[in-house]
C-alpha cells in the first residue's frame, strides 16, 4: 500500500482496505497498511494526539469486526534500530541494482527515527489486543527474521485450525425494556398529507435546490452523499429515489439496489459490499435498503446470530462515522406506514398488470412478522441514529408528502454540511 491514488483521495480513507480484504479461504498479505497515515501524519505534527488516539481506537475496532467476522488478523512489526537502519540503506545505495529502494524520503524519514520510534511504540500499545495482537521482530538479521516470521504464522494458522483460537462473543448490552410502552413508530402522524396543487409546487422547488447545492463547487470538490432508504415492504421506496434522482446530473448518481447477497459477497465481511460502492467526490450513491438489513431482515428471520446483530451495531455506528469524517453526507430514511395502507398496496399491485411482480410470497410472509419488525426498526433508530447521521422518520401513508419531505430534508442536510 504506497501513497494513495487521487481515486483513493475522493473516498473515505478506509476505502482502500476494504476493497484489498481477502475473502474466506484466501490470505491477503499487506505491506504497509490502516496505521502507517496515522502514524506518519503524527510524527509530522499533521494530526494531533487526541486525533491519533481516535484513529488507533477506530483501528481496533475495525479489526475486532474482521476477527468477530471470521479473520485472523496477524500482525508483524519488523524492527531494526537506527544504527542499523542506517547500515541497510548504506548497503543497499552500493549495489546499481537496490539503490533505487532507497530515496530522499527514506533518508529524511531516518532523521525522524526518534521520533517515529516514539509514536510507533504508542500505536503499539494501543492496538496490541488479545484478538489482533503484535508481533515485534527483531529485523537486523535477515534469515532470524524470516524464520521467526514464518513459525509465527505458522503457529497460528495451525491453532486456528485446530479450534484452540476462539472468538470471544461481544453482544451489545440488550436494549432496556420500555417504561411507557410507547415507541417512536407509534408517535408518527401518519395522516400527514398533501394536495395535488401542494405537490405540484413543492416538490419542483424542494428539487430545484437540491440540483443547486449538488452542483456546488464545495460538493464537487470535498463532499459526496450517501442516501440510505429503509422501510416496510410497499413504503415507497423506489419512487422516492426516483424524485431524488431526477434532480441530480445522471453522471453523478449511483441506486444500489440490495438484495440477499452473492457468493462472493458472502465470502467477505458483511459491510464490505456497501464500502466498494462508497462514491467519490461530487457524486451521490442511494441504497434501496442497505447494511441494516443485518439489525433488521437478518434479526427477525433468524438469518444472523444474536450476537452477530447485536454487534452490528456498534460496528454500523463506526461506518457511518468513517464516512462523515471523510466528507461524505450521510442521510438515512425510515418511510413508515400502517398496516392498512401495506395490504392496500398490495391489493392494489396484484390488480396492475406492470406492478404485479413487486409482490412476492416473502411480502405476505413478511407481513405476518409486522410486530417484530417495528421492535426491530425501534431498537434500529434507537442504537444507530446519532448526531452525524441521524434517521429521518418519513410519514409515508401519503406518496405526495412523503416524496416532498425526503427531497426537502435532503437539501437541507447537504447545505448543512457545506
Amino acid at each position: 500500500m504506497g501513497a494513495p491514488t487521487d481515486e483513493e483521495l475522493s473516498r473515505p480513507p478506509m476505502w482502500r482496505f476494504w476493497r484489498a480484504l481477502p475473502p474466506k479461504g484466501k490470505a491477503g498479505v499487506f505491506f504497509g497498511s490502516w496505521y502507517t497515515s496515522p502514524i506518519v501524519d503524527r510524527v509530522y505534527g499533521s494530526i494531533h494526539g487526541s486525533e491519533l488516539t481516535r484513529s488507533l481506537a477506530s483501528i481496533t475496532r475495525f479489526e475486532r469486526m474482521l476477527v468477530d467476522e471470521g479473520a485472523l488478523v496477524v500482525k508483524f512489526w519488523m524492527h531494526l534500530s537506527k544504527k542499523a537502519q542506517k547500515q541497510r540503506f548504506r548497503e543497499l545505495e552500493k549495489s546499481p541494482g537496490t539503490a533505487w529502494r532507497v530515496t530522499d524520503q527514506d533518508w529524511e524519514r531516518h532523521r525522524r527515527y526518534d521520533r517515529f520510534r516514539e509514536v510507533s511504540e504508542h500505536a503499539l500499545r494501543e492496538t496490541s489486543t488479545s484478538e489482533a495482537p503484535w508481533n515485534v521482530v527483531e529485523a537486523t538479521d535477515r534469515r532470524y527474521r524470516n524464520l521467526t516470521v514464518g513459525r509465527l504464522l505458522l503457529q497460528m494458522l495451525q491453532s486456528r485450525l485446530a479450534g484452540r483460537h476462539k472468538t470471544q462473543v461481544r453482544g451489545a448490552p440488550p436494549p432496556p425494556p420500555p417504561i411507557d410502552a410507547r415507541d417512536v413508530l407509534e408517535e408518527m402522524n401518519l395522516s400527514e398529507s398533501l394536495s395535488d396543487a401542494q405537490y405540484e409546487k413543492k416538490l419542483p422547488k424542494a428539487q430545484g435546490a437540491l440540483n443547486a447545492l449538488s452542483r456546488r463547487k464545495r460538493f464537487l470538490e470535498k463532499r459526496a452523499c450517501v442516501v440510505v432508504f429503509e422501510g416496510p415492504d410497499a413504503a415507497g421506496k423506489g419512487g422516492a429515489i426516483r424524485r431524488v434522482t431526477a434532480a441530480i446530473d445522471a453522471r453523478r448518481y449511483d441506486v444500489v439496489p440490495i438484495a440477499a447477497p452473492t457468493e462472493e459477497e458472502r465470502a467477505q465481511p458483511y459491510l464490505w459490499r456497501f464500502w466498494r460502492a462508497m462514491p467519490k467526490h461530487g457524486h451521490f450513491t442511494l441504497f434501496d435498503r442497505s447494511w441494516y438489513g443485518r439489525v433488521l431482515v437478518e434479526r427477525v428471520e433468524g438469518f444472523a446470530a444474536e450476537a452477530d446483530w447485536m454487534r452490528a451495531y456498534r460496528e454500523i455506528v463506526d461506518f457511518e462515522d468513517s464516512l462523515v469524517s471523510a466528507g461524505i453526507v450521510v442521510v438515512k430514511f425510515w418511510l413508515q406506514i400502517d398496516k392498512k395502507e401495506q395490504l392496500r398496496r398490495f391489493r392494489e399491485r396484484q390488480k396492475t398488470g406492470y406492478k404485479r411482480f413487486k409482490i412476492t410470497p416473502d411480502d405476505w410472509r413478511n407481513r405476518e412478522k409486522w410486530k417484530a419488525y417495528e421492535r426491530a426498526v425501534c431498537d434500529m433508530v434507537d442504537r444507530t441514529s446519532t448526531s452525524p447521521a441521524p434517521w429521518h422518520l418519513i410519514e409515508a401513508n401519503d406518496k405526495k408528502w412523503a416524496r416532498v419531505k425526503i427531497v426537502q430534508t435532503l437539501a437541507d442536510a447537504i447545505e448543512a454540511s457545506l
